[in-house]
């Protein structure tokens, strides 16, 4: 069991009969009233994400669940093959379990996480950043930098994202997982 004071963003809940893992929390106190949590949380099975509100000091109860690296080796019609880099056990995951699976290339590391009493798999965890090489993109135009506008651009891995107007195809560059945006080139 935890309290609302425990939250942190990672942390997975068993709410309503589910697991659920926060993505995002914020304290909140008004001038009138007793203190709150807003949080947002993804539902490990469906991928779905829901905004709850919890009162503050309430105990909530925590998953017992272990981050274990694996490497992405292929995708195939069972799902996603990860292989774990300790023990070279093979994983595989059907598609709704690999959110963000669009920036994953093969030999990618990721963080499976493993539900701990069950030993089953919950779901793979990209990391913050990767770095990817822009496959095709429009030319950008000379001396139109005064704004910050963005092109769309397609990725190695067939992804869609936008990037700023100097990008040119064969540039590598470092995406955001969350939210797909842009961060840097990479050299």
């Amino acid at each position: 069991m935890a309290s609302t004071a425990d939250f942190r963003n990672g942390l997975v809940l068993n709410y309503n009969g589910d697991l659920h893992v926060i993505t995002d929390f914020q304290h909140v106190k008004p001038g009138k009233g007793p203190a709150f949590v807003r949080t947002k949380m993804r539902n490990i099975k469906t991928g779905r994400t829901i905004d709850n509100t919890f009162n503050a000091g309430v105990k909530v109860e925590t998953a017992r669940v272990e981050q274990r690296p694996h490497q992405f080796l292929y995708k195939d019609d069972y799902g996603y093959t990860f292989m774990n880099k300790d023990d070279f056990e093979q994983v595989v995951l059907p598609e709704a379990m690999v959110p963000f699976a669009d920036l994953m290339k093969e030999g990618q590391d990721v963080t499976i996480l493993f539900h701990a009493e069950t030993e089953q798999p919950l779901t793979a965890e990209l990391p913050t950043t990767v770095d990817l090489v822009v496959t095709y993109t429009e030319p950008g135009l000379r001396g139109d930098t005064a704004t910050n506008t963005l092109k769309p651009a397609t990725v190695e891995t067939g992804a869609r994202i936008q990037v700023p107007l100097f990008i040119d195809q064969d540039t590598k560059i470092r995406i955001k997982t969350s939210d797909y945006s842009y961060v840097e080139r990479v050299k």
